[in-house]
Formats: structure tokens, sequence, C-alpha cells
């Protein structure tokens, strides 16, 4: 990664919401990563023109583009199946921000997709490169666990341009998968009072060692952001966590991942546990879905 880059990847950015202008931002940035990417343009829906001196292009510029290698998907998540799907199809690399797609059957699409062109198909996941998450691995590793929680407090989120709560949530599901392995659904509902903008999401979950765990997403107006779990253990408990430390540059860290998977030097071991662990929480999310619908 220190080495002088050998070919620079020329990248467009996709939707310049929160998460877009941090990844421009990162991609002019003097990170070891961003030496090896080179930012040549924004596609937008909306007439913006430029960025900082960043052209705008169109969506059919980019994907006919010689000089682009690589799309960054950042627009809302009902968008990214789509984008997925037409810059895999012009011989483009892909990195897209969590969920990759609104199903499970989806996913495995354009997984395959990618496979057949030979490019990366990445899909971000700063929540496991939190301070907060690396805590949490140190803390349950090697501890029994008898029963846990997760419960998720925020603003009102629209499902008509994030989807449905399993999947616009689905970081939170990616903690539990990750902390515990691979999970079963037990039970499934969905509270919702549209009028008031409010939904809560109870989802009951099951270890392979048959050990409960909930997850509750809960959205409406005056509810803070806010992480609340409690996980219980044979040797004690774990009270939601305390401050570990600011998450700084996590975006660029997921940069980092996805440009040494740009140059292979992520092993086949590595690829297929990430890719089974990202297809299982989607696979979860869209049987929730079910449930509750």
């Amino acid at each position: 990664m220190n080495a002088e880059p050998e070919k620079k990847f020329g990248v467009v950015v996709v939707g310049v919401g929160r998460a877009g202008s941090v990844r421009m931002r990162d991609l002019r940035s003097p990170h070891a990563s961003s030496a090896f990417l080179t930012l040549i343009g924004f596609v937008s829906r909306r007439e913006l023109k430029s960025i900082e001196e960043v052209q705008q292009i169109s969506l059919e510029d980019a994907l006919s583009s010689q000089e682009v290698d690589v799309a960054y998907i950042c627009s809302e998540n009902t968008s990214h199946e789509d984008y997925i799907r037409q810059f895999l199809n012009a011989g483009k690399h892909v990195l897209v921000e969590y969920p990759m797609t609104l199903t499970w059957t989806a996913a495995q699409d354009l997984w395959e997709l990618a496979e057949q062109k030979g490019r990366v198909l990445h899909e971000e996941h700063i929540e496991l490169l939190m301070e907060e998450f690396a805590f949490l691995k140190k803390e349950v590793a090697g501890k029994d666990l008898l029963k846990g929680s997760l419960h998720f407090t925020a603003g009102p989120l629209e499902q008509e341009r994030f989807g449905f709560p399993a999947f616009s949530g689905i970081s939170r599901l990616t903690w539990l998968v990750s902390l515990f392995g691979e999970l079963s659904l037990v039970s499934a509902t969905l509270e919702e009072r549209k009028e008031d903008h409010y939904l809560k999401m109870t989802v009951c979950l099951e270890t392979e060692n048959k050990r409960p765990l909930t997850w509750i997403e809960e959205k409406g107006p005056g509810l803070k952001r806010n992480r609340h779990l409690s996980f219980h253990f044979t040797s004690g408990s774990l009270e939601d966590v305390p401050h570990v430390g600011d998450n700084k540059n996590i975006f660029l860290k997921d940069q980092t991942i996805f440009v040494q998977k740009l140059l292979g030097q992520i092993s086949e071991a590595e690829l297929a546990a990430e890719k089974k662990r990202i297809l299982h929480c989607l696979w979860l999310a869209d049987e929730i879905q079910k449930r509750c619908c």
C-alpha cells in the first residue's frame, strides 16, 4: 500500500449527500489508499455543475468513460441495486454504501455478476471499523452468552428512500452476527403509526447455541440517535459501551480495504468469509421483512 502505484484507478462518486461528500473529500486526501485513486467526477440528480472544482458528469458518461474504473455508490438505498448492475455491466469495480440491495436474491445476483465480470464488489460496513465495535469484540471473545439485546433509536426515516428498517438498520444486525456468529430468526413484528412518523421493529433471534438475542429498531420524532445494548454471559454482564475514543477516518479505513481488494491483497478465504457474512445478514433482513409484512 505504501509503494508507488503502478496504476491509478479513476473513480466516479454517485450521490453527493453526507456519505458521498465524505468520499470525495477522502479521495483528495494525502492518505496512502488515495494515492491509488483519481477522482474523475461525480454523478447527481441535482444540477450542481461542480463541487470544489470536481466536475459533475452524466451517468451515461460515467458508464462509458475509459477513464472511469471504479464507481462509489453513495445514493439512496432504493437506487443501489440499479446503479451497481449498470456499473458492473459497464466493466467497473463498485464500492457501495450498505445495504447493497433491499433483497437477498438481488444481492446474490449482483455478486454473481461481479464474479462473471471479474470485478470487485465491495459493500461498506464502517460500523465494523468503529472503536465501539473493537471494544465489544474484545469484551465478548471467549465468553458464553446467555442472552442479549440491542435497541437502536433515531428520528424518522423514509422507507420509500431507505427501505424496510431491517435493511436500513442492517449495520446493527451486522454487529450481532459479527459478534455471535450466524443467527436464526424466531419472530419479528412491526408497530407503525404512519401519521406520527413512528415505527418500532422488534426481532427475536437465536444463536447457533439457542441463546436469545433481541434487536429493536425504534424511530420517530423526538427520539435521539442512540444505541442501547445489554449482553449477559455466564461470567457477568455488559451494559452499553463506554466512550472508547473517537471514530476518526472510518470511511478512509474502509477505502483502504477496498483498495487492497483492487490490488489483490486480501486472501480468497477472507473474501469468502466476508461475502458469506454479508449475504447472511441480507437473508435475515429479507426474512424479517417477510415476517413483518
